[in-house]
């Protein structure tokens, strides 16, 4: 019974010591600082998989099992994530998923290698690892992308423009689900003047602020800005930078007016076929927050106009 205890224990302990070990590693021979790389999410894991299952190989455990203490490692590594890194709670929710996944892969993967017993396949396996975690950790990584958005407001450009250029705080409540639990949503925008080269700010549910500069000021057709400075939280630093931000204005010669959101930012966080799909959908739904809001006030500025035009003719 102790001897069981004991593997158990140790299955845990052990590709913990080893996962900090090797995230220590890269830190010291990456090529790239602040950036975390493929192998942190999937190599690691893996091989953390493959440990315990050294431990665990003679305790004969089912695939429930298996599965189930899976989660407490990775639960382990999110917790020391937490308190050691200090990782904000949005990105350990985000990460969850994929360490979870590899970390079980590569318990299952173990357990296979060490029940045939066959060397030549383990060391096979351990080497192609190996490899790929040196290869990963001395390779250059950049990822940009941008996203865009477009919605259709029933207002003609010029009563949509001032409430793009600037608008009051967003009062209507969240509806996005990572903005529910607590990730910081946009409320505000202010401005310094209207003009290319003014200042402009990103107000933040949190207090957070974007600083950002107009670089194209077209009025009722394109606000373009860059984003100069950026908070240092643990939910963005060293994950994502927002690098500009625009909002395009067409006239559709009905009095509607079709609005598009662009923004463009860089990774720093790998595999961007992971990553990106969240940082696409929170890009998006801060689009979306902030556009309903124009959509609503030039919309309800438009029939206060309209009213006083009739009220002027009668």
């Amino acid at each position: 019974m102790t001897n069981v205890f004991t593997s158990k224990r140790i299955g845990f302990i052990a590709p913990n010591i080893f996962a900090m070990a090797a995230m220590g590693l890269i830190k010291y021979f990456q090529m790239e600082s602040g950036v975390f790389i493929f192998s942190e999410f999937i190599i690691i894991p893996v091989v953390m998989g493959i440990i315990s299952a050294w431990f665990w190989r003679d305790l004969e455990l089912k695939g429930l099992w298996v599965s189930r203490y899976s989660i407490y490692n990775t639960v382990i590594v999110i917790g020391c994530s937490y308190f050691f890194v200090k990782e904000g709670s949005i990105c350990l929710i985000i990460v969850s998923p994929l360490i979870f996944s590899f970390l079980l892969l590569g318990a299952f993967l173990g357990a296979s290698m060490f029940k045939r017993n066959n060397q030549k396949l383990n060391v096979s396996i351990i080497a192609a690892l190996l490899f790929i975690f040196v290869a990963d950790s001395l390779s250059t990584h950049h990822y940009e992308n941008m996203v865009s958005d477009t919605i259709t407001v029933n207002a003609p450009p010029d009563k949509v423009w001032k409430n793009v250029v600037a608008f009051k705080r967003i009062k209507q409540p969240n509806k996005y689900w990572l903005f529910r639990i607590g990730m910081p949503s946009p409320v505000e925008s202010t401005v310094t003047g209207y003009y290319e080269g003014a200042g402009r700010k990103c107000i933040f549910s949190n207090g957070y602020i974007f600083d950002e500069r107009i670089a194209t000021y077209q009025p009722g057709v394109n606000l373009t800005f860059d984003v100069t400075h950026q908070p240092r939280d643990p939910e963005i630093m060293n994950h994502i930078d927002i690098l500009r931000g625009q909002f395009l204005l067409k006239d559709n010669h009905d009095g509607t007016t079709t609005l598009t959101g662009n923004s463009w930012y860089r990774l720093y966080v790998f595999p961007v076929w992971y990553y990106d799909i969240w940082a696409e959908s929170i890009t998006r739904n801060v689009h979306l927050r902030v556009m309903e809001h124009i959509k609503e006030l030039s919309e309800a500025g438009a029939d206060s106009f309209e009213s006083k035009v009739i009220s002027r003719k009668y």
